[in-house]
Formats: structure tokens, sequence, C-alpha cells
């Protein structure tokens, strides 16, 4: 039995969404190379179609593309620079190179990048009306991090000579829909007094509805910005059947966090060698990461459905 073909029988099973009972439908396609799930109640007519990618450089990285059925694109995060003319042919192919809404969780390269280098390098390549981002000004950012100018300043420039749409401060309780079946609600500001791990903690956080399932995209949020979301929005924003796990599923919020969040599906922006936590090649567990950690939390919490870029690219309906 092949890897994928594993992974389809193994991933099969009937999930017991908040919302509703479920059985997706795995396969593998040729087109794209992707592994495809289908959680609509009719996978011939889905109303919503989100893609998962995965790297294409070393690093660690997260993108994510939804495409509603009435035609509307939205785009989270994205990349690294070298992640950015996959991700644009990507979007050309599937949503004719036009993007309702990018949204951009925290300023860290591994996330923008991608954003920056295609309106760096082929600003003309894709149409983006709207582009949403809160990060802190760019003197708290240099100060907390000095070492990420070298990627926040080529995006910051490529942004302000090359982007043509509006520009977006996305606040606590702003609403966008996209058709009849996506809609994101922001959940929180960032604190500049949280100052350990300073970056990841200004991420910020965003529940979608997505075709009548919800979904937590939470950036890198770390610990304490975490905690400062449990603390200031009802757990009812929190609570999930989708979440997309912090910091690339490591030293990301805390275990109290997911309990509060209660997903059914977990969705990683995870490599390999961080998904077993492998330095250099030398094996299992042999890297500072967290992710295994994570994974045992998961197990802990009874959550065993996960959908990780290390296995490629992931093609979901809904």
């Amino acid at each position: 039995m092949d890897r994928r073909t594993f992974l389809a029988l193994g991933l099969a099973a009937p999930l017991a969404f908040k919302s509703g009972l479920v059985s997706p439908k795995w396969a593998f396609s040729a087109e794209d190379n992707a592994i495809e799930v289908s959680f609509a109640a009719d996978p011939s007519a889905p109303k919503v179609t989100l893609w998962q990618t995965p790297r294409q450089t070393g690093s660690q990285m997260m993108g994510y593309i939804f495409r509603t059925a009435t035609g509307e694109t939205v785009v989270f995060d994205g990349g690294m620079p070298g992640d950015g003319k996959y991700l644009a042919e990507l979007l050309k192919k599937h949503c004719g190179g036009k993007v309702d809404a990018w949204y951009l969780t925290h300023a860290h390269g591994d996330h923008f990048g991608a954003l920056g280098e295609i309106l760096a390098k082929t600003p003309d390549a894709l149409e983006i009306k709207k582009l949403y981002f809160n990060f802190p000004n760019r003197e708290w950012l240099d100060k907390y991090e000095a070492g990420g100018r070298k990627w926040r300043d080529p995006f910051f420039a490529a942004v302000e000579k090359n982007f043509k749409g509006e520009i977006i401060a996305p606040k606590p309780g702003d609403v966008q829909k996209f058709g009849d079946a996506l809609t994101i609600e922001t959940l929180n500001d960032f604190d500049e007094s949280l100052t350990r791990n300073a970056i990841n903690n200004s991420t910020i956080i965003f529940r979608l509805d997505v075709a009548g399932k919800s979904l937590l995209m939470l950036g890198d949020l770390g610990a304490e910005g975490g905690d400062r979301v449990l603390k200031n929005v009802p757990k009812e924003k929190i609570d999930a059947d989708f979440v997309q796990m912090a910091h690339h599923g490591q030293q990301g919020v805390t275990k109290e966090f997911y309990a509060v969040a209660s997903p059914t599906v977990c969705l990683w922006p995870t490599p390999d060698w961080l998904w077993d936590n492998n330095a250099g090649g030398k094996g299992k567990n042999t890297g500072p990461w967290k992710t295994l950690e994570t994974r045992a939390w998961m197990e802990e919490l009874g959550i065993d459905k996960h959908y990780v870029s290390k296995d490629g690219l992931i093609k979901m309906t809904f």
C-alpha cells in the first residue's frame, strides 16, 4: 500500500462536527499533485474550496486559499518569498488570478514574504482588491526583532510601490462576507505590552464560517497572546470545528487554549522536519521544537484528525 492510499484509508472515518455528522471523502488528485477531502453535504457541488499550501523552500511557512462557488477568493498569509511563484500560479489556475481579500496574520517573513515577492517581482500577476493587516508600527517591530527587517523592509517597499488595492487594518468585531458561504470575523488586536515573543504575540486571529463549519485561524499566536484572547474573547467565538495550529504547531498557544477551542480537525502548516522535531536529518525528536508535545496534547484532548502541509497540497471542499 502506498503512502497516499494509506492516508486516504486512515483518515476516512466519520467525523462528528459540532454542526453535524460528516463523512469526509478522500482521494488523490493528479491535478496539482493534491490530496483532496470533502466535508460538503454534496461533494459534487461544494460551496467553498480551501487549499492548504505546502512549502517550496526549506523553511516553515503558512498559506491558505479560499474560493467560493460564487467566485470570491480569499488568501491568508502565503509563505516565504520562495513560495510566491507557486502561490501565484495556483491563484491564476483556480481563481483567475483575482483575489478579493488577502489577510496577513502578523509581521513575519514566512507569512507575508510570498505576497511581498509577488508584488516586487510580478506586480501585475494578480489582481488583489483588498489587503487586510494590522501590524504594530515599524519602530516597535524593529525594536523587538531587528533581524526581521531583512524581510519586512522589502515587503513594505513592495506594498508601497506596487499594491494598487485598498489597505484595511482589521479591528476586533469587524466582519467581512464573501458570497453566501464565507464569513470572516476579526477576534483581537495586538497589545504592545506583550514583548515576550513579541511579533508572534502581535498576531491577529480570525474566526471563519465556511459553509456552516467554523474555522479558527491562529497564525503564530503565542502563549501570552493566547491567554489574552481567552480573557477578552467570548469562549463561543474560540470554539471551532477546525483550528489552524498556532506557530506551525509548536510553541504557540497553550493546551488550555486548544481545550477551549475543542476542534474536530486540526490544520497544520508544518513541514516534515518540524512535524517530527528532526534537526538537520538527525532523526525524530533531535531538535529544539515542541511539535511532539503539541501532538501529544491533541491526543490527550481526543483530537485525531489532522491535515498537515508536510503531506503536500491539500484541497478541502465544504
